[in-house]
């Protein structure tokens, strides 16, 4: 990039808006809790996209490396991954951000019920997170993808075989990791139906 001032303030704003997303998030999960005496989600990722992947994915698309190509043809330099135990509790983050006043969503893609040709399963939501700086507001995009614990071990695995094989998997790797994609949103809804079956069983102790 020709101006590495350029570079400099846009990594600033990517990075103060991954700490005010970790930071609002943290909060709206403690109010949950608190509210509902239930915590949906087992752990969360976040992570600021290096200028160099950024730059690889730009040249793959066709597009000049500049501030101005990242801004608007990168939409993921912010990330953050809300891993749930439940199918449930994936849609109840989704409510829970849909009705936050701090986070700004635009656009949403629901991977569990329209899957991947992959198997990939997840839920994707692109974001504007307010960033205050000197010279006032700036609202900064950010991904967050939220899955279950099992969707997040077929994407790990997924993620390796696809860097080991540089994009070019062979067939039979193929259908196989589909076919575990689909056995693993079997394990997703069986376990769904488990959870809710202690939940049953919990409220008419509590009605006795």
């Amino acid at each position: 990039m020709k101006d590495s001032n350029e570079l400099e303030g846009l990594i600033l704003k990517y990075t103060a808006a991954l700490k005010t997303l970790e930071t609002q998030i943290s909060i709206l999960l403690q109010d949950y809790e608190y509210e509902n005496n239930y915590n949906p989600v087992e752990h969360i990722k976040s992570r600021l996209k290096t200028y160099e992947s950024a730059s690889r994915k730009l040249i793959s698309r066709g597009y000049e490396v500049n501030a101005k190509n990242i801004v608007e043809h990168v939409h993921d330099m912010v990330g953050l991954r809300i891993v749930c135990s439940f199918l449930s509790d994936v849609y109840k983050i989704v409510e829970m951000l849909e009705n936050s006043d701090q986070i700004t969503i635009h656009d949403k893609k629901d991977y569990i019920t329209n899957p991947k040709e992959t198997g990939y399963y997840s839920y994707h939501l692109l974001v504007y997170v307010p960033v205050y700086l000197i010279d006032g507001v700036t609202l900064v995009e950010a991904e967050i993808q939220i899955r279950t614990v099992a969707m997040d071990f077929w994407a790990s695995l997924d993620h390796k075989i696809t860097y080991k094989f540089q994009g070019k998997i062979p067939n039979e790797i193929k259908e196989n990791m589909y076919k575990c994609a689909e056995d693993i949103h079997t394990l997703d809804q069986k376990m769904l139906k488990i959870n809710n079956q202690m939940q049953e069983i919990k409220d008419d102790q509590e009605i006795i």
